[in-house]
């Protein structure tokens, strides 16, 4: 009934008893707010439009159709009436304020106390199962949020996994690469020394290595475990790596000088001196021979120090 009043309040032709109870109604109806918002939306898109006159026939037909339609109405029943007798005593009510706000008093508080009544009743809600929106088989990696829904027990923790993968390709690939030389900084021995293992046998069969202005790369990423990986076993693999760029980039063979005088392994001490023999005539290289031939702690080491020198004096 509401709506129906709606329509005809909109355009003027509802009765005074009922555009009280129907303006009430608005307050606390949703729905029908909505309703006169789209009436108002149609007003205004055909308001754009141009007005036309309609056909003298057409008006004819549709009054007489109205005429027809009004005659056809069965009269009022007692509930149409009711309901009717009841929207004109809310008006009426509407003009006392006092009767009205007493009216209000006692429905908030019976309200308030059936609330509460229900409340108590209901049936404590027991804990639900856990809810996972994209469940895998790993290690949590940190929570990002955390929601909980109000008036319940459920919360919502936001969080994210580190979810293992596997990728399979060629050694020129330039996606296996990068993985390789992430994984010369792991944690694990293992995988360190097979990722050394695996750039160096590619740098010696001729694959592209080459050096870049950043230090990245492959060949940067050997330089880096050559200086600072704690195993033996890798820097050694790091140094047949680089032995094919000894004699042709400058910061190969600084860091060869450097592991051959202060590497505190003999073996990679060792690996360090044959493979300055190409580039023994360098000056640099002459100076860190000298100094290995007559301070180094292990006597192999100074004997073969001093025999390479001995040979870069001949050359030079």
């Amino acid at each position: 009934m509401a709506r129906d009043n709606v329509v005809l309040a909109y355009y003027g032709e509802l009765p005074d008893e009922l555009a009280g109870a129907l303006e009430q109604h608005l307050m606390t109806c949703e729905e029908c707010r909505e309703e006169v918002g789209l009436l108002q939306a149609m007003e205004g898109e055909l308001a754009v439009l141009p007005v036309e006159e309609p056909h003298p026939n057409l008006l004819a037909q549709s009054r007489m159709r109205l005429d027809d339609a009004l005659d056809a109405i069965p009269p009022h029943g007692f509930f149409t009436r009711l309901r009717t007798n009841f929207f004109i005593w809310t008006g009426h009510v509407r003009s006392a304020p006092a009767l009205a706000t007493l009216l209000v008093g006692v429905g908030f508080i019976g309200g308030n106390f059936l609330n509460r009544y229900e409340v108590a009743r209901m049936p404590q809600p027991k804990p639900g199962p856990v809810a996972y929106s994209n469940p895998a088989q790993s290690t949590v990696a940190n929570v990002t949020g955390i929601e909980r829904t109000p008036d319940t027990e459920r919360v919502q923790v936001h969080y994210n996994r580190i979810v293992p993968e596997t990728m399979e390709g060629s050694l020129d690939s330039k996606e296996i690469r990068d993985l390789l030389m992430k994984a010369t900084t792991a944690s694990a021995e293992g995988v360190r020394a097979n990722s050394v293992q695996l750039l160096a046998s590619e740098c010696k069969a001729g694959h592209e290595c080459p050096a870049r202005e950043d230090g990245k790369g492959v060949r940067g990423a050997l330089l880096v475990s050559l200086r600072y990986d704690k195993d033996p076993g890798v820097r050694l693999k790091a140094l047949e790596g680089l032995e094919t760029y000894i004699g042709q980039d400058q910061r190969v063979r600084d860091a060869v000088l450097e592991t051959l005088a202060h590497d505190p392994d003999a073996d990679v001490r060792m690996a360090a001196v044959g493979l300055l023999a190409p580039v023994q005539h360098d000056s640099s290289v002459r100076k860190v021979l000298r100094t290995v031939s007559t301070q180094d702690e292990n006597p192999y080491i100074r004997t073969v120090s001093f025999n390479t020198l001995q040979g870069s004096d001949s050359i030079q």
